[in-house]
């Protein structure tokens, strides 16, 4: 902060040129994810002492950013845009329904998931070994479990059946073989488990009932990386604060314990999260109720800056024009999709918003299983 204020700031006032400065806050990621306020406990979980300095010291950041400004005299000619890329949640390691949660493990509490559990659940069900791809491709043995929660699923770790790759609120399968019957298989045996709320399937491997595509929560684009076979959304649930998407919890696949702070679910605690911008180009005091996501602050900015770049594929934000001097409102629209009952009746759905071409994710799961989801199948 000091490196910004006592020397680049005003470096640039002495140049006279315009200047884009980028400061990255690590907190309150880092201090929610890691603080022990209540270890093993979902009250206060996220919303604890250390949480709330971990936000102070933000807010203090960016109070002394714009002290600079002004006393410099740039705070009139210079846009300020913050963003966050996520909301947040309390991290949840309970299950009825998970075999891994009824093993015994040394380090993690009785009947709490451990690390790496989804894979460990796959493996047992399919009546395979579990190897580690962060320790050397090992084999876990029996009360041990991934170091990083990923796994890779078979006889052979360097020719697997399935991998996983952990994701904290939602975790990615992968199927190297892309065998539609063994995505189908890993669906059933998913839906059987209670920290299980909805399913994405990649488009290539046709419908699954119970299953949305990856093209309907933008995971089907042009992309070299590779594309997961099916993406696994886990439960989400409030406290009963009053402020469900201040006080939500999910199940995390992470080495994290229960009562720290994670996200990657989506449950609308996760995928809310707080934007703001002040400055010449920005209408003051204006709360904008249309959609808007981090997909669109590069589109914004670079029209600011009077950019020109050429996009990479058909997944782009739109520029924020709403937010501009003379800008309109404009036209959005919000819709629900569902999958086909799959079992037990389990019918993933989702909210989302369009705004012209794009898509603004609010909410996926199943009914009562998500915190923030609407409708239900039928309706």
């Amino acid at each position: 902060m000091e490196v910004i204020t006592k020397a680049l700031l005003p470096m640039f006032k002495a140049r006279n040129k315009p200047f884009v400065l980028v400061f990255w806050s690590r907190d309150p990621d880092a201090s929610q994810h890691n603080q022990g306020d209540s270890l093993n406990e979902l009250r206060p979980g996220i919303n604890g002492p250390t949480s709330l300095a971990a936000v102070k010291n933000a807010d203090d950041n960016l109070g002394k950013i714009e002290a600079a400004l002004a006393g410099l005299g740039l705070a009139e000619a210079t846009n300020v845009f913050v963003s966050a890329d996520h909301g947040f949640s309390t991290i949840s390691k309970e299950s009825e329904t998970s075999p891994a949660a009824h093993a015994s493990y040394k380090d993690v509490l009785p009947n709490h998931l451990p690390p790496g559990f989804l894979a460990l659940d796959i493996g047992r069900a399919l009546g395979l070994p579990v190897f580690d791809p962060d320790d050397k491709n090992g084999r876990i043995a029996a009360g041990s479990y991934p170091v990083r929660s990923d796994g890779l699923i078979g006889e052979n770790p360097a020719q697997p059946q399935v991998i996983v790759a952990a994701n904290g609120g939602s975790d990615l399968i992968y199927i190297p073989s892309r065998d539609r019957i063994l995505a189908t298989r890993l669906v059933g045996i998913l839906m059987k488990q209670d920290y299980a709320s909805g399913f994405f399937v990649d488009d290539a491997l046709g419908q699954i009932t119970g299953t949305l595509p990856l093209s309907a929560i933008n995971l089907k684009g042009s992309s070299v990386t590779p594309v997961p076979a099916i993406v696994v959304n886990f439960r989400s649930f409030d406290t009963g604060c009053g402020k469900p998407f201040n006080c939500t919890v999910d199940v995390a696949d992470t080495i994290l314990q229960q009562g720290q702070g994670q996200h990657g679910s989506l449950g609308r605690a996760d995928t809310f999260n707080f934007m703001a911008a002040a400055g010449p180009d920005f209408k003051r005091q204006f709360i904008d109720p249309a959609p808007v996501s981090n997909a669109d602050v590069g589109r914004t900015l670079s029209d600011l800056l009077g950019l020109k770049i050429k996009p990479r594929g058909k997944l782009l934000g739109r520029v924020i024009r709403e937010a501009m001097p003379g800008g309109i409102i404009p036209v959005f629209t919000k819709r629900t999709m569902f999958s086909s009952p799959g079992q037990d009746g389990l019918t993933t759905i989702l909210n989302y918003q369009i705004v012209g071409n794009t898509k603004y994710l609010d909410a996926g799961g199943f009914a009562g299983r998500t915190v923030g989801l609407g409708g239900r199948a039928g309706l």
